[in-house]
């Protein structure tokens, strides 16, 4: 009789423990498919930031099978945001963030047999954490971190030298990371989308702070006709244009100290006046248990995102692959670039992550770009993606700031 009893408090209680853990997971639909969301604290907040120790001679990153990697670029400072004007010339915004240099802007001049660039030289120095760039209507436009300049150019022009216009002023720095200013144009050239990230990890310093920040800001090329397009995207970072469906999509950098898996960075679909939760609420209508009950209004108002891309995997870069020089597979999905993570006990991003696209729909995230990790146990990496282009001639550049290096990926012939 005891063995029953026994047996029967131990089904009961097995019932318990998989009704709890029911009840601690939520599961989310989103465009690319299920996402599985723990409670929050369910793990404890880590603090496991990584250490770049730079490429061994003849090591780079891995690709899929059918493409090849080259170094493109090396001793650069704070490589950070790729742009390709329209005679084909690369720039490369360098910005200083914890090491004390950069804040300038490179020029790659010319194609060698090899794919690699024949001149390197500065295009415009003496920036303010330069980060965006736009070629529109012969002015080169870049985004510091406390605004947005323009400058008069011509087309094949290899050097900016004068002072430049401060078109738009931005709230500068922000928490961690979140300095980082990227610029979009409209695929008319009539607007330009500003993304401005948070000052905080959670409003802790009063929303007050983050006033024109955490969304994305439209304008007119001059700088008139500022309107918020959208809020509530805690870090939206990179920025493109969805080719089937024109629409606007971001990558988004979520909360920390909620634990490792919560919340998952993503990239998604943006929709004018759209409210993306930060920072009452996370991954549509979970509310932050940090800020419970300030703002049910707005948490109702939370949408959900179209692709997680994992939590604290710091997503960064994001391009749409519209050449042809890919396989077919690649035809008008996404490249993610991450950046990797601090606020988690295993490493986790230090990669490119492919988002397939069918007819406009996104699906599951795939790897693409690996070999980032050193050595996971002592929390080593050789380098730091964070930008993915596609240049012109189909091929993708992948900055990293960690090695101070440009990767190059090119499919085998």
């Amino acid at each position: 009789m005891r063995h029953h009893l026994n047996g029967v408090f131990a089904l009961v209680a097995a019932i318990a423990f998989l009704q709890s853990a029911a009840q601690k997971n939520t599961i989310v639909n989103t465009a690319a498919g299920i996402v599985n969301l723990p409670s929050p604290y369910a793990t404890p907040s880590a603090n496991n930031s990584s250490s770049s120790i730079g490429w061994p001679e003849g090591k780079t990153p891995i690709a899929p099978a059918g493409f090849t990697v080259t170094k493109y670029a090396s001793g650069l400072a704070n490589p950070r945001w790729i742009y390709q004007l329209t005679n084909g010339d690369v720039l490369v915004s360098e910005a200083e963030t914890r090491r004390n240099k950069g804040n300038d802007i490179i020029i790659f001049h010319g194609t060698k047999s090899d794919g690699t660039y024949e001149t390197k030289k500065i295009f415009l120095k003496g920036l303010n954490k330069p980060f965006g760039m736009l070629q529109l209507n012969n002015w080169f436009y870049v985004a510091n971190t406390d605004g947005v300049y323009r400058y008069p150019y011509t087309a094949g022009q290899m050097e900016i030298t004068g002072k430049g216009e401060k078109i738009l002023s931005l709230p500068a720095g922000g928490y961690n990371n979140h300095w980082t200013r990227n610029l979009l144009a409209s695929e008319d050239g009539s607007k330009i989308y500003v993304s401005v990230g948070s000052g905080s990890n959670v409003g802790e310093h009063g929303m007050d702070n983050e006033i024109r920040r955490a969304g994305i800001l439209e304008i007119n090329p001059d700088g008139s006709g500022e309107k918020i397009f959208a809020s509530g995207l805690r870090n939206p970072v990179g920025m493109a244009w969805q080719p089937v469906t024109h629409e606007l999509w971001t990558a988004v950098n979520e909360r920390d100290r909620l634990g490792d898996d919560l919340v998952p960075d993503y990239i998604t679909s943006v929709k004018e006046d759209g409210f993306y939760g930060w920072p009452y609420a996370y991954f549509g209508q979970h509310e932050d248990p940090r800020l419970k009950g300030k703002r049910p209004d707005l948490v109702a108002k939370a949408i959900v995102p179209d692709v997680s891309m994992n939590a604290h995997t710091a997503a960064l870069g994001l391009a749409f692959y519209t050449k042809n020089e890919f396989p077919e597979k690649y035809r008008s999905g996404a490249f993610v670039g991450q950046h990797g993570s601090w606020n988690r006990s295993t490493l986790s991003g230090y990669k490119v992550v492919f988002v397939p696209f069918i007819n406009g729909k996104p699906g599951e995230p795939e790897d693409f770009l690996t070999g980032f990790i050193a050595d996971e146990n002592n929390s080593t990496v050789y380098g730091r993606p964070v930008c993915v282009y596609v240049l012109s001639n189909g091929t993708l550049l992948i900055t990293d700031d960690g090695s101070d290096t440009i990767w190059q990926v090119s499919a085998n012939k």
